[in-house]
């Protein structure tokens, strides 16, 4: 009886799909990566990015017009953050379970109605609940995209998932360009105008669903949780997630003192004007992107343990010496440590999805949704210290933490079969 091909993670097939082959037949051999594919999944996590990065991009306009102090701006990241944080491990293992292609585009609905709610917000709870929902949508587009990544690499992961990230990193670099170019001259009313872009990726987003659909393979249970010879055993694999969970923590941390008050810190520290800074914030956030892509590619041939190790470890001089120079300097540390740091996380989700294959879903969910949490409850902690402790002393104290990376030397190495 004839049945139609289907393609798994590992086994990964031209872009058309023969209908007609027998069953029975010599399993399909990996293909090289399908580029418009990947170009169109980075594409749209560069315009999903491009509007999450919106909401930092306009603290300023929103703590003048409501008068908000820094706790209730870390309460607005934490409100995006956390329901992003929350639910994209449950959406993960959903699809998991079973996929379900359309899915991306109908998450992108929800950030393109978070958008509209956010520019006609009259109030701080709508403020809130506006960025509630681009978290949401937030929380279903990147477990599946960071699979459909994963399916179009051609057995190249770390490339797929550096060029996946970067397109994210590019998108949250855009932001503050986009956000002191149109929303600080017209106002919060002109966030409204960014919902075209969800408009364009839900488009994109539904081509890819139709290109994912006929290449869902559907496994039985028992042969999903078959392990493949060569990993660790549970015990070090639990470990091993716990160890990049909390390298992560630190990652996102430290991060989210730069993302959500760099502008805030320029602007005292320097005395520049709101436009500067935001520019000032864009060249760090393309920094990031430039890590991200390097990243994965250095993993595919080095190895993704030594880049975890490297990267954020390797922040920690810069880090440190970062309160304590003027503006110049500052911006070129930033870029350093934006490069250097942001490097990790391609290797990272790689890593820990070889770690537990055929949880893909579980584990991008897992990450990305951790990565948000761990940014969100930064972004809510640090807004205390700053309005208490002052903006200078929440540098001075973040300037450690790249000192967790130290953890990584605990990672197990991986077999290349197994990997």
């Amino acid at each position: 009886m004839n049945r139609p091909v289907v393609v798994t993670e590992e086994t990964l097939a031209a872009p058309v799909v023969t209908a007609d082959i027998d069953a029975s037949a010599k399993p399909a051999v990996a293909a090289g990566p399908v580029y418009l594919v990947l170009a169109g999944i980075s594409f749209s996590h560069f315009l999903n990015d491009t509007m999450q990065s919106l909401i930092p991009s306009v603290y300023p306009i929103l703590k003048e017009n409501y008068s908000l102090t820094f706790a209730q701006i870390g309460l607005i990241t934490l409100a995006f953050q956390v329901t992003a944080s929350l639910l994209q491990p449950v959406v993960g293992s959903i699809t998991d379970r079973k996929a379900q292609p359309f899915s991306l585009a109908i998450g992108m609905g929800f950030t393109f109605i978070g958008l509209l709610m956010l520019s006609t917000a009259h109030g701080y709870a709508m403020l809130l609940v506006s960025a509630a929902m681009v978290g949401l949508g937030s929380a279903v587009f990147h477990p599946e995209s960071s699979r459909i990544a994963r399916l179009s690499s051609g057995g190249r992961y770390g490339f797929a998932q550096s060029v996946f990230q970067v397109g994210g990193n590019l998108g949250s670099a855009m932001g503050p360009v986009l956000a002191a170019l149109i929303v600080v001259p017209f106002g919060q009313p002109s966030i409204a105008w960014f919902s075209s872009i969800a408009f364009v990726a839900i488009i994109i987003l539904w081509r890819i669903g139709s290109w994912y659909k006929p290449r869902i393979a559907v496994r039985k249970a028992k042969g999903a949780m078959l392990r493949p010879a060569g990993l660790p055993s549970p015990r070090r694999t639990a470990v091993a997630i716990g160890i990049l969970i909390v390298l992560v923590f630190s990652k996102y941390i430290y991060l989210s003192s730069l993302t959500s008050y760099y502008t805030f810190y320029l602007m005292h520290k320097f005395a520049v004007s709101t436009q500067t800074a935001q520019l000032l914030l864009f060249v760090f956030l393309g920094a990031n992107a430039a890590g991200v892509y390097f990243g994965g590619p250095i993993g595919d041939r080095v190895g993704r343990r030594y880049v975890i190790w490297i990267s954020i470890l390797g922040a920690l001089p810069f880090t440190l010496l970062l309160p304590h120079v003027g503006l110049g300097w500052t911006v070129v540390l930033s870029v350093i440590i934006g490069f250097v740091i942001s490097s990790a996380m391609p290797a990272i989700i790689v890593y820990a999805q070889e770690l537990m294959p055929h949880r893909f879903g579980m584990i991008s969910g897992l990450f990305f949704g951790f990565a948000f949490g761990a940014g969100g409850l930064g972004a809510a902690l640090l807004g205390v210290v700053a309005d208490a402790k002052g903006i200078d002393f929440v540098y001075a104290v973040c300037a450690v933490l790249p000192a967790i990376g130290l953890l990584a030397m605990y990672l197990p190495k991986m077999h290349k079969a197994a990997a």
